[in-house]
């Protein structure tokens, strides 16, 4: 019995990696012996540095900067096996979490830090930079990423603009000049699990900027800024930037590093399973199990659920998803060859609960899942 187990992590709750020891216990209460391969996955966001410095034999580096705030940080980043490729998580310097509910402003959070992370890795000597977007605080358009490496953003009277997305507004003049003039012998790479174009109802701001502490009207005010932030961005550049694909992730700084380093953004599961090898792994499986914090429509869109669902669909291994809760749209997962959707709260209970008891919950229902797998003659053949 092989059973590939391949979670994200459950948000503000457990690492991918606790998910995965989690939901093998479970399993082995059922099967003893099961060979249960662990490789707890990311989407470019949080764990990622974790998953691929694991799989390559890389070194993790701390880093203090400007948190979303203007706050200083202690921030994370890695230089892979290669000793070539530095791995920034954009959200290691302003992500959500760094932050208190009480502290969410996206008007006025900058991705600065960023910028500060991307400067260290150049002072390193690498040649290509793996930039992973995903749970930001901000919706400035990564344009504090680009003030620290050295851009000017100015206003009217010529004056330096403020951090944050609302500021956006006023800006006159994008100054590209002054740039870390290395940025130009990197490739810069871009991991992004959302598709999602910079500006408009299915852009940055309308989607993502409630989550970040936005009101309404901040909503309103952040999507105009956005809108002349994509205008600005295309006259210094050349290239119009705002309606592709991916523009609007982590508060737009998909567009930034789209326009400016001239970024490739690809599916960050696709990095971390390459790095993972993971069709390997799936060589002989019975059966995989991912999972995360909440299952819903958008887990269909480059999410970690949906990169394993396609390649354990091609391999013929039947899947099954695990998760904390059940989001609208999550019916989406069945035609990519998700086998099963089991939440795993047991009864009513309140955030902070769901969230204590995520670890117990997961080993509770991978064990009934392989209770009922194993009643139906599992053990001795597929879940077919």
């Amino acid at each position: 019995m092989k059973i590939v187990i391949c979670p994200d992590s459950f948000k503000e709750s457990l690492p991918a990696s606790a998910a995965a020891q989690a939901i093998a216990e479970g399993v082995r209460e059922v099967w003893p012996d099961a060979d249960c391969v662990c490789l707890p996955l990311a989407d470019g966001g949080e764990g990622t540095l974790d998953a691929l410095v694991s799989a390559t034999g890389g070194q993790l580096l701390t880093r203090q900067v400007q948190g979303p705030l203007g706050q200083p940080t202690l921030a994370r980043f890695a230089v892979l096996g290669d000793g070539k490729t530095a791995l920034i998580e954009m959200a290691e310097a302003a992500g959500l979490p760094l932050l208190s509910p009480a502290q969410r402003d996206p008007l006025r959070t900058s991705t600065y830090g960023v910028g500060e992370l991307m400067a260290a890795a150049l002072d390193l000597g690498v040649t290509r930079i793996l930039l992973g977007l995903g749970g930001s605080a901000t919706q400035d358009g990564g344009a504090g990423m680009l003030q620290a490496l050295g851009a000017r953003l100015l206003d009217a009277q010529g004056q330096p603009l403020p951090p944050g997305g609302a500021a956006l507004r006023q800006l006159a003049r994008l100054q590209l000049d002054g740039l870390d003039p290395r940025l130009a012998r990197v490739t810069v790479e871009v991991a992004c699990d959302v598709d999602h174009p910079l500006c408009g109802p299915r852009g940055s701001s309308a989607v993502f900027a409630p989550q970040k502490g936005a009101d309404a009207a901040g909503v309103a005010l952040l999507d105009a800024a956005l809108a002349h932030w994509g205008a600005q961005l295309a006259q210094a550049t050349g290239r119009q930037v705002a309606e592709l694909p991916g523009a609007g992730a982590a508060g737009g700084m998909g567009a930034a590093a789209l326009a400016v380093f001239a970024a490739r953004l690809r599916p960050g599961i696709d990095w971390v399973m390459d790095a993972l090898d993971f069709n390997a792994a799936l060589h002989g499986a019975d059966w995989v199990i991912s999972g995360e914090g909440r299952a819903d429509g958008q887990s269909a869109g480059g999410k970690v659920i949906s990169g394993v669902a396609r390649r354990a669909q091609a391999a013929g291994v039947p899947l099954l998803v695990l998760a904390g809760s059940l989001g609208d749209g999550y019916q989406a997962l069945y035609p990519l060859g998700v086998r099963a959707i089991l939440p795993i709260v047991p009864g009513p209970v309140s955030l902070a609960q769901a969230l204590d008891g995520a670890a117990e919950n997961l080993r509770r229902t991978a064990r009934m899942a392989a209770a009922v797998w194993a009643s139906a003659g599992g053990a001795h053949g597929r879940l077919d």
